[in-house]
């Protein structure tokens, strides 16, 4: 009983250091110049491994900017950035196989980033990040892919910033020729 205890006790502690060291990330993205920019604003509905969002997209429907979040086509690396409406949008829309919401496969209903005047800024998901900018995701290239759309797009590229948890900076990120380079990693820094 008493490992059980503490053991328990450890994984609380942890459960909230991880929630603490996320909402670092959030409030220090909602300070960046880029965000503070920016209007047209793509990024992730967070897994449970990732740098929750949640504080963020509150502040994006707080201020008016637009919200993009994506639909992945899961027999592909295509990912579509889709106009997010409010929380409440959020919270009705279906969930995916990888348990996070997204605008179901039918929903044409919804702007495209792209179609519409493009991102001014893409929030970046991801497993592994080093300070060159490489990134590691989840291997289907969906990110990649999307900015390499971007580049099409007429406003080019949109700035990226990764929001990554200090334990997932790496000396080095392999890469292949697919892979683009983020502009960015916000990271809590230790004091």
């Amino acid at each position: 009983f008493v490992v059980f205890v503490q053991s328990s006790t450890k994984r609380s502690h942890r459960i909230k250091s991880v929630i603490l060291s996320g909402l670092v990330v959030s409030f220090q993205l909602l300070k960046h110049p880029k965000y503070v920019s920016a209007q047209r604003i793509a990024l992730f509905l967070s897994m449970n491994d990732e740098v929750c969002t949640q504080e963020i997209i509150k502040d994006v429907f707080k201020w008016g900017k637009s919200c993009f979040i994506p639909r992945y086509q899961s027999d592909s690396n295509h990912m579509d950035m889709l106009r997010l409406h409010s929380l409440q949008d959020m919270d009705a829309l279906p969930l995916t196989s990888w348990n996070i919401r997204q605008p179901a496969a039918d929903d044409s209903s919804r702007e495209e980033a792209l179609s519409g005047g493009g991102v001014d800024l893409i929030l970046m998901p991801g497993l592994g990040f080093d300070r060159s900018g490489n990134r590691l995701g989840r291997g289907k290239g969906f990110y990649d892919t999307y900015l390499e759309r971007c580049m099409q797009h007429p406003r080019g590229k949109p700035y990226t910033i990764a929001l990554a948890f200090k334990e997932q900076l790496c000396e080095q990120i392999p890469v292949d020729d697919n892979d683009v380079l983020i502009d960015e990693v916000l990271y809590e820094e230790d004091e």
